[in-house]
């Protein structure tokens, strides 16, 4: 997120520095429709680019994993409102801003910061802000699945991490995230679905048939779960899995 921005405060500074030679320049109006045009269009990228936010944020950073493990968790437990979907999804947004953080700030120091002392150019600017990113994005990756869109893609096998495009990085980590995310909410339902055979196999010995098994079960997995404090063991987990 901090990566995404960066680019926007590199387009917001060109557009700055753009807007003023316009208001500065006189006589030649040539060159100012030139440069107007030139301000114009980075603001519109500008703009373009912030549309973009949300689906950065769920494809490119550790929302994905958290925001489907959350909500497994609530499916597990047999309660479909509690916590509501708001809270789930603000939960998962402050779990990935402290997890990215550090590949938030490798971002700006490679990128912005040179850029706005005037020792990088923009193009080198983005490629060095975006490449710690690119690396988090491969490192948690499976090799399967950047093989997978590398032959998709039908591009050149990459000799180093900085060779892989985002085109490959970004949906072979989506599937990684995808794949974890439902194993990690298997291994949660599993006691969940054992309490409740348990429990049904206890109602129907009782001849207890009439008697839906969720009105028992539920209770019980809403004290088990509080009992060894499940959503500190949960998160725990979830950060612990991003080292």
């Amino acid at each position: 997120m901090r990566a995404f921005i960066a680019i926007l405060l590199l387009s917001a500074t060109v557009y700055a520095q753009d807007a003023a030679f316009s208001i500065n320049v006189g006589g030649s109006g040539f060159n100012d429709q030139q440069t107007t045009i030139s301000s114009a269009m980075k603001l519109l990228l500008f703009i373009t680019a912030l549309s973009f936010g949300p689906a950065m944020m769920m494809t490119m950073t550790s929302f994905t994993r958290i925001a489907i493990v959350l909500g497994m968790v609530r499916t597990s437990l047999g309660v479909q409102s509690a916590p509501p979907n708001m809270v789930i999804t603000g939960l998962a947004l402050f779990l990935t801003i402290n997890i990215m953080a550090p590949v938030f700030k490798e971002c700006y120091t490679a990128g912005f910061e040179p850029y706005a002392a005037g020792t990088m150019s923009e193009q080198e600017a983005l490629e060095k802000g975006l490449l710690p990113l690119k690396k988090f994005l491969i490192n948690h990756s499976r090799e399967k699945d950047l093989a997978l869109f590398i032959q998709v893609t039908k591009s050149e096998l990459p000799e180093t991490p900085e060779e892989v495009p985002f085109f490959v990085a970004v949906p072979a980590f989506v599937l990684s995230e995808l794949n974890l995310a439902f194993q990690i909410g298997f291994l949660i339902a599993m006691p969940f679905l054992i309490l409740d055979m348990v429990v049904s196999s206890v109602l129907t010995s009782m001849s207890m048939i009439t008697l839906p098994p969720v009105v028992i079960s539920l209770p019980l997995k809403l004290m088990l779960f509080v009992l060894v404090d499940g959503w500190y063991l949960i998160i725990q987990s979830l950060m612990k899995t991003y080292g």
